[in-house]
This record gives structure tokens, C-alpha cells and sequence, in this order.
């Protein structure tokens, strides 16, 4: 019995020139139609591939199941200021109470205050504590973030995306990737 596999269901990770992910979370990857196209471009190098293969009437290639990129892309040292951003800094738990449910984020200085919306005055907060904190400030609302908030550095969050693997990993990229995880057989 042949099984029938969609390409789309078969993204390429993209690793920088130095073999190492150009991100962990969110893990980089690259449709398989932008994977080829960067092959054709000779932007990249097929470190991996697949079983499957795309064709046409007169050409045939196994989609890349790992590429790496022939010029060096130098990492930000500074991540965005993004929702994201600040949840996996926080590890996608609530500042107040530690639950990972219903995430918001809250201004620690509200904004009625004079705070501003800044890596350092930003947590995650779940909707009842952010709702119950209001508009006080933390003395006030007798609510303390249990981290103080912190611009984090791409490294930071890297090591903070760690500890949630993607769903799916194909297990040609395990020697690219840092994750304690089983694949399914």
C-alpha cells in the first residue's frame, strides 16, 4: 500500500552556514516550494532530503528535507518586541500566578501611570490576574511579576524555546537540533 504524503506536509529546516537553526522558536523553516527555489538560486546547500520527490515531465528531485544557507546571516542580538516574544521570555506562564492558560500581557507600570510598553514594564499575565491588577500599580493590587521584566537576548529566548519543542520533527534534523524528545516511530 503506497501512502500519499503532501509536499506541504514535508518543510525543509533551514540551518545558517554555520549548520546551527537560524531560529529554535519559532524553528526555521521553509515551505518545500521556497527549499527548491533557494536550490535553484544556489542560495543554499541540500545538507538532507526526503523520500519523496516532486516531478515534472522533465525533471525529478527528493524534496530537501534539511538545507544550509552558503552565506553567513549574523543573528540579531535583539529580538523584536512582539506578544510572542515577551510569553516565551516569560516561558508561557502567567507573572502572577504561574498558570499557562488564557495569556495576556500587562503593563507592571500601567499605562495610565506613565508606563510604557517596553520589554522592561511587560509581562504575561492571564486574563483574571491582568484583570484583577487593573489599572494598579503592583503595591496597590498587592501583585509582584515573579520575574522582573528584562529585554532579553536572542539567546534568551532560544534557550527559552527549548523547552517547547515543535510538534513535528523529521529525524534528519536531530543532529541540528538541542531538544531531549522521542520521535514517533
Amino acid at each position: 500500500m503506497t501512502v500519499h504524503v503532501s509536499p506541504e506536509a514535508l518543510p525543509a529546516l533551514v540551518l545558517n552556514a554555520d549548520y546551527r537553526p537560524l531560529s529554535y522558536y519559532p524553528l526555521s523553516l521553509w515551505s518545500w516550494q521556497d527549499a527548491i527555489k533557494a536550490v535553484f538560486l544556489d542560495r543554499v546547500n541540500i545538507v538532507a532530503e526526503y523520500e519523496h520527490a516532486v516531478s515534472s515531465p522533465s525533471f525529478s528531485m527528493k524534496l530537501p528535507s534539511v538545507v544550509c544557507l552558503k552565506n553567513y546571516v549574523k543573528p540579531s542580538r535583539h529580538p523584536a518586541f512582539t506578544r510572542f516574544n515577551v510569553f516565551l521570555r516569560d516561558r508561557f506562564q502567567c507573572q502572577y500566578c504561574g498558570t499557562h492558560e488564557d495569556l495576556t500581557f500587562d503593563h507592571v507600570v500601567p499605562r495610565r501611570c506613565g508606563g510604557a510598553t517596553t520589554w522592561e514594564n511587560v509581562v504575561a499575565a492571564c486574563s483574571p490576574c491582568n484583570l484583577k491588577k487593573g489599572g494598579m500599580m503592583p503595591a496597590q493590587a498587592k501583585m509582584w511579576p515573579h520575574q522582573k521584566p528584562f529585554q532579553p537576548t536572542v539567546h534568551d529566548l532560544h534557550n527559552n524555546g527549548r523547552s517547547f519543542p515543535p510538534n513535528y520533527l523529521h529525524e534528519s534534523w536531530m543532529d541540528y537540533l538541542y531538544w531531549d524528545v522521542e520521535l514517533e516511530p
